[in-house]
């Protein structure tokens, strides 16, 4: 199949709806619960989502060499490396025991990148937040808002019934797989399968600008030693920090590689910007790798970057350049709600959150 042309960026590929301001209003006074609530139980503020981290690396990112025109755009214009924190986690608000399986998240930070700012975008550093899945579970603000609800709900609630709960969703998840059906939602509610973070493809889900066009981004596995543990399920049924335990034995060992690929949108129909239920097949939009993240043995769980990390830093889709402006509507109602969930972690935590620099 003959690919068109990659589409070119302008401001009004986005639609913005009318009632954007009070769902995150509404937003923002949900993630007040969980925050209130976990801060209360654990006397130290976590994050709203993605509370619980299983491991926090340190890597470095080479931009590759010779890429094309279309390719060579924003962090990826020219070549060149740069320090990277890596953290992974699962995607409730609490902190729960690992057998309560939820989908994987991993939070990348890359330090030391040059160009134009997005507004209010502090420091030097380039955000990407991803899940290993390509779609986003709902396809508007307002309809997560629905979602986070029943989240916050639940948030410290009788972890028994949540272990039960994850088991029989993983088992309807799986009977739903079996006949070609994905269920995000179930997995986001605690069905999805309890696999290795380090063997796991990750997807950015909403679209961004990137440089004159618009991509998706996706980190995937190659090293052999990770892609080893791709689809490995975990034994947590014992041990509450099991994913934790099981990352850092393998880091301590284990030399990580990972590709940071791009997927330009090409039809917007078929890849549309407003709604991140809809997969970018990647026969219609190909992954294209623009860099490396190689990671050196390392303790996974080091008590000094855990708390510079997990304390001392935000990750937000809107820290980063101008040049990968996020795009759509669940995009821009994480720009004032990410901000808010870490100033309420850091006021509560009187730990200030910055962005860090090696230069």
């Amino acid at each position: 199949m003959t690919l068109a042309r990659p589409v070119r960026y302008s401001p009004d590929i986005e639609t913005i709806a009318d009632d954007e301001t009070e769902t995150i209003s509404q937003l923002n006074a949900t993630f007040d619960t969980i925050l209130e609530t976990t801060s209360k139980d654990y006397g130290h503020a976590v994050r709203s989502v993605h509370a619980k981290a299983h491991g926090i690396l340190e890597g470095r990112l080479a931009v590759r060499d010779g890429l094309p025109p279309e390719l060579a755009q924003g962090l990826f214009a020219k070549p060149g490396e740069h320090k990277v924190y890596m953290r992974l986690s699962t995607n409730a608000g609490d902190i729960l025991p690992d057998a309560i399986s939820l989908p994987r998240g991993l939070a990348l930070k890359v330090l030391d990148v040059e160009g134009e700012r997005l507004p209010g975008a502090e420091g030097t550093t380039q955000d990407f937040v991803m899940v290993n899945g390509p779609v986003f579970q709902t396809k508007t603000a307002d309809q997560f808002l629905g979602n986070l609800k029943l989240l916050a709900k639940t948030t410290d609630r009788l972890e028994g019934t949540k272990t039960v709960m994850s088991s029989v969703l993983r088992g309807v998840t799986t009977a739903l797989e079996a006949v070609g059906i994905e269920s995000p939602k179930l997995q986001s509610l605690g069905g999805a399968p309890n696999v290795d973070p380090l063997g796991e493809t990750y997807y950015s889900v909403t679209p961004f600008r990137y440089g004159d066009h618009i991509a998706k981004f996706s980190l995937a596995p190659i090293s052999p030693a990770l892609t080893a543990l791709t689809g490995t399920e975990i034994d947590a049924s014992e041990r509450e920090n099991a994913i934790r335990e099981t990352v850092q034995a393998n880091m301590r060992e284990t030399s990580g590689c990972w590709e940071l690929r791009v997927q330009l949108c090409h039809d917007l129909e078929k890849q549309p910007v407003e709604d991140p239920t809809v997969e970018w097949t990647a026969e219609e939009a190909p992954f294209f790798p623009v860099a490396t993240i190689t990671v050196d043995p390392q303790d996974s769980w080091d008590a000094a970057r855990v708390q510079a990390v997990d304390d001392g830093m935000r990750f937000s889709v809107w820290t980063g350049l101008a040049a990968h402006r996020p795009l759509g509507n669940i995009n821009r109602a994480r720009k004032d709600t990410y901000r808010h969930s870490a100033d309420v972690r850091a006021g509560f935590n009187r730990c200030p959150i910055h962005e860090p620099a090696t230069s």
